[in-house]
């Protein structure tokens, strides 16, 4: 199946290619406009909430924008769409437009780089140039940055309550059809160390990781050789990476002995094992008893792998019980914590508990046909978190005198932000403060260019990591409160004076001449 079509130039929403060629007919699709992509909440998942997140998508988006184009099969598709009545949609001369502009090269797009923090009604992307290309890239732009984003949060987190430790994502059975691929790459981005995805690993340069499932104990059972005769199997296949799953019978009584059989012979032909994975029962238990086992047999570097539902909660869990646990069994708790490593599936993949990012794209200025100026453009809502900040604005960031990020501020694109600030909420009016004490403040927004990376792994693989160093600077440098797992401290998100002035007046204009 050739899904070339699906998704090229129209993997976009109809009514995108119908306010275009609407555009077109009132001579308004080439005239400058701009647009702001945000999201408007932080991820709640029901027992915990984000107080952050993090930019993920845009290698691939920005590869996918430079590279499709409306050719001669996407002009086809559209020339049988049909209304009801059986009249063409899209007129000839439009779809003359599509061929002559071919794709979105028009468009200058900038954007919060890949990795960083990024916080709720903040724009993290920016669109400019034609407005119906402006028009129609919205959904392909949405679907791409936040699904990745919101599976680079989910990451975040996860490493988070890891706290150093290993991180491996292995959730492509339960992912969104081929968005696995998206979703493994973004959690690469966003705090796995690895991914088990075989193909989307080779693509960006990482190996795959893997151990083995039930079914090879099962098979050996049942052919007469029982779970030893299963890791013995394994561990001829291969000496150099023996790390074996314990839990199929009995993790204590069975498992965990046959498996240092196993070990004590590896190491006798002159290899060292890598460890077991636990995928079943009291995972914090099992791993303080487990942990003493392997330290009694001699193989105090073995690993402990998790598995089986685990997410940035269910971690966190467990390293307070194996901090609990460990000294009763005579066990430093950090000499336990240090060996396991968390492979997290399901619930990172799907984002499980709260499954989208609300990411919006909204108009925020046009530019005017007389005098070129540029026009502010409002959408007035009775919500007033849906009321949209207009104008061409910048994003910076303010540091306080500890060096911590206490505000994102969004103001006018020719406005100098500096210090003492009066700034307003970014929602609600009559909230407002001064931010006197300032230690730098830092422009967010660049050329999306810098997106596009080398399509080749090498490539895929610098953009990744150069994300993981942005990430890792970020949250340096948030408050503990903003970091927290369950009820975290609000970031501020605010307005300078300037665009708040013109907030309000553009919304006292809307309403007088509704």
């Amino acid at each position: 199946m050739d899904r070339s079509l699906a998704e090229g130039a129209l993997f976009t929403d109809q009514y995108q290619l119908t306010m275009a060629q609407l555009y077109w007919k009132d001579g308004l699709h080439e005239r400058p406009a701009r647009f702001e992509h945000f999201f408007r909440r932080y991820p709640d998942y029901g027992r915990h909430q984000a107080g952050y997140c993090i930019a993920a998508g845009h290698a691939w988006f920005g590869e996918w924008a430079r590279t499709v184009r409306f050719g001669p099969a996407e002009l086809e598709a559209l020339r049988q769409h049909r209304t009801d009545d059986g009249h063409r949609v899209f007129d000839e001369g439009f779809l003359g437009w599509l061929d002559e502009v071919g794709g979105f090269d028009a468009l200058s797009i900038e954007a919060v780089p890949e990795g960083r923090v990024v916080h709720a009604n903040v724009p993290m992307t920016i669109v400019e140039g034609p407005l119906a290309l402006a028009q129609i890239i919205e959904t392909p732009l949405l679907n791409q940055l936040n699904f990745q984003t919101l599976i680079a949060t989910k990451a975040s987190r996860v490493r988070q309550a890891a706290r150093g430790g290993s991180v491996l994502e292995f959730g492509m059975r339960r992912a969104p059809d081929q968005g696995a691929n998206a979703a493994s790459r973004a959690a690469l981005v966003g705090g796995a160390d690895f991914s088990s995805a075989v193909g989307l690993s080779h693509m960006v340069g990482f190996p795959p990781k893997g151990t083995h499932a039930h079914a090879l104990v099962q098979v050996h059972m049942a052919l007469g050789a029982g779970e030893i005769g299963a890791f013995r199997s394994y561990a001829d296949a291969y000496p150099d990476d023996v790390l074996l799953l314990v839990d199929t019978i009995d993790t204590l009584q069975v498992g965990m002995p046959n498996a240092i059989t196993v070990f004590e012979e590896v190491r006798a032909a002159g290899h060292e094992p890598v460890g077991i994975r636990l995928d079943s029962g009291d995972l914090a238990h099992l791993s303080v008893v487990a942990s003493s086992m392997l330290d009694e047999a001699g193989f105090p570097d073995a690993s402990i792998v998790l598995s089986s539902g685990l997410d940035e909660l269910a971690i966190w869990q467990i390293r307070n019980q194996v901090r609990d646990e460990a000294p009763s069994y005579g066990l430093d708790p950090d000499t336990v914590t240090r060996r396991l490593v968390y492979g997290v599936g399901t619930k990172m993949s799907t984002s499980d508990g709260d499954p989208n990012l609300d990411g919006v794209y909204k108009l925020v200025a046009i530019q005017s046909e007389e005098a070129g100026d540029w026009r502010p453009a409002i959408k007035v809502s009775d919500t007033p978190a849906k009321v949209v900040n207009p104008g061409r604005k910048q994003v910076a960031r303010v540091y306080g005198e500890r060096g911590k990020a206490v505000a994102d501020v969004m103001a006018h694109v020719d406005e100098d932000v500096a210090a003492p600030m009066h700034v307003h909420h970014h929602a609600t009016p009559g909230v407002a403060r001064t931010i006197t004490r300032v230690s730098e403040v830092e422009h967010l927004l660049e050329p999306f260019t810098a997106a596009v990376q080398a399509t080749d792994p090498d490539g895929q693989r610098e953009a990744i990591e150069a994300a993981r160093i942005r990430r890792d600077a970020d949250i340096a440098r948030l408050d503990p409160g903003v970091l927290r797992l369950v009820n975290p401290h609000v970031y501020h998100v605010s307005l300078t004076d300037r665009i708040f002035e013109m907030k309000q007046r553009l919304v006292a204009e809307a309403r007088a001449n509704r």
